[in-house]
């Protein structure tokens, strides 16, 4: 079978999502996740989310996550305030980055479905999009940005308004309380290792 010289351009093509910014940092002032970094903790938040919802079709669940941002490789990722001036062409921008790839259909149906927010597996993968941003705020707070402070208001609105499912508003709720540094504190080796260090 021959190679198809597309797939190997749409391979390079998904890599640079590791050198877009998100949109957002604008208004942070300092670094936070790529758009190809967002989309992986993207698919871990959907995937636990979908187990939370009794979800099942997990393979439906990990294609929408990988595809829900595919277009920002050619579009770039806009802030909530350039999203006001910029009229972006997601569809075109996802047709042309799939176009003549073994994957040419994935974004008629799978981002199809997801831009419609009908099935339960569209309004999951939302939610963890915006999910994201919750848990990067507290790691932008953690680093010192004043600006998790500020947006505190408007996030809760978003908790309220915008997040479909009741398990998402759960994990929002926790991740509010949480401390971004007890993952690593906790599975140190000092407490998993009784003679560490001697």
């Amino acid at each position: 079978m021959a190679v198809n010289k597309r797939d190997i351009e749409f391979l390079f093509e998904v890599g640079s999502l590791r050198n877009v910014p998100r949109g957002w940092r604008q208004h942070l002032g300092m670094d936070c996740a790529s758009v190809l970094e967002h989309t992986l903790r993207v698919i871990w938040l959907a995937l636990i989310l979908a187990r939370k919802e009794k979800v099942k079709n997990e393979e439906k669940i990990i294609k929408m996550a990988l595809i829900h941002d595919i277009a920002e490789i050619r579009t770039a990722d806009h802030s909530y305030v350039q999203k006001v001036y910029v009229k972006e062409q997601g569809n075109l921008a996802a047709k042309d980055t799939f176009t003549k790839t073994s994957l040419a259909n994935f974004h008629k149906d799978i981002l199809k479905e997801y831009e419609e927010r009908k099935s339960k597996e569209a309004k999951i993968v939302k939610d963890a999009d915006n999910l994201d941003i919750d848990l990067e705020l507290k790691e932008l707070e953690e680093r010192g940005s004043q600006l998790p402070k500020k947006w505190r208001r408007f996030r809760k609105q978003v908790r309220n308004e915008k997040l479909y499912t009741k398990s998402a508003r759960g994990l929002w709720d926790k991740i509010q309380e949480a401390n971004v540094a007890d993952w690593h504190l906790t599975a140190n080796k000092w407490l998993k290792i009784p003679n560490a260090g001697r």
